[in-house]
């Protein structure tokens, strides 16, 4: 890919348009690296370096580049002198036994790379994007994430009706429900989660068949971060 086609990445647009994001930093690109061992598409990546890291061992064609190109490439306020170009794959099929996390319309970025990170950690987890939710390649979603989007499978665009054609089992974390320390918890297909104002949307779930747990708690606040509380249904289903 031409250089000025790559430093136009920051911008979504772009991203949905070549199929390529960025990701920058030792760790992320560490990461990509042992995600690549695994995945043979990512040997598709390229990395751009500065000549402090041009000894860097990759499986990656290398390209090296002055300071003045390096900012280019970078989003953080003091550039680390590594970035990888890196191909948006498709999501691999479902394989048995594997549950869903749907997120629907979130917009944080740094929830959307929290949430992914733990998926990540606990394994065989699936993360459905609804429209409408934030770029999981965003910059800071790929950092947020810790290269737990190299690892974790994520699908776009997921229309919240599609979803009881795909799973027998629904649940969804509500402010009424059973708690999610119920012995039951744990064996439904796929777990939905609201938008972090406005939660899920009422009128498209009416025809969906959905059983609603809670998070109990002493009601000081009125609701949890839906980083926070995704990572706490996780962990109950790993419990």
């Amino acid at each position: 890919m031409k250089f000025d086609d790559v430093k136009k990445l920051h911008q979504k647009r772009y991203r949905e348009e070549l199929g390529y994001y960025l990701v920058e930093g030792e760790h992320l690109v560490l990461e990509l690296q042992k995600a690549a061992e695994r995945n043979s598409q990512l040997l598709m990546c390229e990395l751009y370096l500065t000549k402090e890291h041009a000894d860097w061992r990759s499986p990656f064609v290398t390209h090296v580049v002055n300071a003045g190109q390096m900012a280019q490439l970078s989003d953080t306020r003091t550039p680390q002198g590594i970035v990888a170009l890196v191909p948006v794959l498709p999501a691999p099929a479902p394989h048995r036994d594997e549950q869903a996390i749907y997120l629907y319309e979130i917009q944080d970025p740094g929830n959307l790379g929290t949430i992914l990170r733990t998926l990540a950690w606990f394994g065989n987890l699936r993360c459905l994007l609804s429209p409408g939710s934030v770029d999981a390649h965003n910059s800071k979603a790929v950092r947020a994430s810790m290269g737990a989007i190299f690892h974790v499978p994520v699908e776009f665009d997921v229309e919240l009706a599609t979803l009881r054609d795909r799973y027998a089992r629904l649940a969804c974390l509500d402010m009424t429900g059973a708690p999610v320390q119920s012995a039951d918890f744990a064996g439904f297909d796929c777990y939905l989660f609201g938008n972090e104002a406005r939660g899920l949307p009422r009128e498209l779930l009416a025809g969906i068949d959905l059983t609603s747990f809670t998070i109990p708690g002493q009601g000081a606040i009125e609701s949890l971060n839906l980083a926070a509380t995704v990572n706490m249904c996780v962990y109950e289903l790993n419990r």
